[in-house]
């Protein structure tokens, strides 16, 4: 008698859990935090943020004057070097054995760039300040650069995940991202140019199409946030 009691509360218990439906996004993201924040690539972030600092630092070694044109490529290159750092970001070499988990992409990939992003804005911003004031670009504009950047890395890095089956696709998506960086220094007419002078007349030009460059990316990004092609056709065709 006790065992069918037993399992007769069990079962209710099982109906009520079902009843209450799944636990809300912002409980199981607290409870992921621990996880996440185990695997993401804490080396090649930390190595990116070092490698970004390096660069306005040396401003600070110079004697005399500081150079405008210098001080505006040294924060580009630590804008650079910031984002080959996040372009390991959603590197897993455990993704492919652990595909089927409870939790959407967007929320995983929300909690990595959460624990990030904020890390990577501390860092840039300490990068700006380095620079000194004399020799310092405008801070906005700059900062419209380096976000694009940063966010190109993060949408090819989204687009990587989503369209292929690469465990860790950062390596390929850091080499790409340099290639393509000095592809626009050195090819780009001079219409279209992205890497101008503060003094340059097409400054302001130039930022428009920085700033252009940064939507397209984060509207990548964003489309790239479903989970990936393979694992949908797998979904679909276990339901068949």
């Amino acid at each position: 008698m006790r065992g069918v009691v037993k399992t007769a509360g069990t079962t209710s218990a099982a109906r009520s859990a079902r009843a209450a439906g799944p636990p809300p996004t912002h409980v199981v993201a607290r409870a992921l935090l621990r996880p996440v924040w185990r695997t993401l690539p804490r080396w090649a972030l930390l190595t990116g943020a070092v490698v970004g600092l390096l660069p306005a630092g040396l401003t600070r070694t110079a004697s005399g004057p500081p150079d405008t044109w210098l001080c505006l490529n040294l924060l580009r290159a630590s804008a650079v070097a910031f984002a080959l750092g996040l372009a390991f970001l959603l590197d897993d070499p455990a993704r492919n054995t652990t595909a089927t988990v409870p939790v959407r992409r967007p929320v995983r990939t929300g909690l990595r760039l959460g624990l990030v992003v904020p890390f990577t804005a501390a860092c840039w911003t300490a990068a700006l300040f380095l620079i000194p004031a004399k020799g310092r670009p405008p801070e906005g504009a700059i900062t419209l650069e380096a976000a694009a950047i940063t966010v190109l890395a993060l949408a090819s890095a989204l687009v990587a995940v989503r369209c292929s089956e690469a465990g860790e696709p950062g390596i390929a998506i850091s080499a790409g991202l340099v290639g393509a960086f000095f592809a626009a220094a050195l090819l780009l007419p001079e219409r279209w140019e992205l890497f101008v002078a503060a003094s340059d007349p097409h400054w302001d030009d130039a930022h428009r199409r920085w700033a252009g460059v940064l939507v397209v990316a984060l509207l990548a990004g964003a489309l790239s946030l479903a989970e990936p092609l393979r694992r949908r056709r797998t979904t679909v065709l276990a339901h068949r």
